[in-house]
């Protein structure tokens, strides 16, 4: 095992997307079993209804999440727009643990701050509206109630609206807004920030209250690659899978 702390996000497994689901178990069976941590800042599945979907991919991915988090390597998991209703069971089953929206850590003595991304994309009004309501817990257990071939079918339908809806919007509208960025990392004294859910892996340099400050953002997963962000005592870098 290294010191290296690995970071990775959307990678929005399911049955449709076989490609990178064999290629996360293959990570998860190799370079994963190096590092000390992982943290999977959401959107680890492409949908999520509920702890109880054991349909396929889900059991191959919680044994072999099992089986890293047994061998001693820590895993963090943000949920994400796409699976935040990932719960409690889910941790028991794998071992990993859930982090809150936002998490500040120690990277190396320098406090970094984790979140998915999706809060950041303030631009988006409708969608921050529907974050608001689909994050209460009447709302979830309204939900979570309901027949899980039922949920299954309500998915596949929301993604498909998703789909069509994200089409009408700008760019601009869904990437992150600047000044909610800079607002969020002075709520939480950091001056870096590591996210996801855009699916624009960069490295942003600015400046807040004249001190510099550093924005990465992950990659989004494909059948053809995957990207982790890799840090250790000599720095980061970006790995491909």
């Amino acid at each position: 095992m290294t010191q290296d702390i690995l970071f990775l996000s959307d990678l929005h497994l399911s049955l449709e997307k076989p490609e990178i689901t064999r290629r996360f178990l293959n990570f998860l069976d190799t370079r994963a079993k190096k590092a000390k941590a992982i943290y999977i800042l959401g959107d680890l599945f492409d949908t999520w209804v509920g702890d109880d979907d054991f349909m396929p991919p889900n059991n191959k991915i919680r044994r072999q999440l099992k089986q890293l988090t047994d061998a001693g390597v820590a895993v963090f998991l943000q949920q994400g727009n796409r699976d935040f209703l990932l719960g409690e069971r889910f941790a028991q089953d794998t071992g990993v643990i859930l982090l809150d929206d936002y998490a500040v850590i120690d990277l190396f003595s320098t406090p970094t701050l984790l979140t998915h991304g999706d809060l950041l994309c303030t631009d988006d009004v409708p969608y921050q509206a529907f974050r608001v309501k689909s994050h209460t817990p009447e709302w979830q257990h309204n939900v979570l109630s309901k027949p899980l071939l039922l949920r299954l079918l309500a998915a596949r339908w929301y993604r498909l609206r998703s789909y069509f809806h994200k089409r009408k919007k700008s760019n601009d509208i869904m990437d992150v807004n600047q000044d909610t960025v800079i607002s969020v990392m002075q709520k939480y004294s950091t001056l870096r920030l590591i996210h996801g859910h855009t699916h624009r892996p960069n490295l942003h340099q600015f400046h807040i209250n004249g001190q510099a400050a550093q924005r990465f953002v992950l990659a989004a997963w494909s059948k053809n690659s995957g990207e982790i962000l890799c840090w250790n005592k000599q720095g980061h870098q970006v790995e491909v899978i």
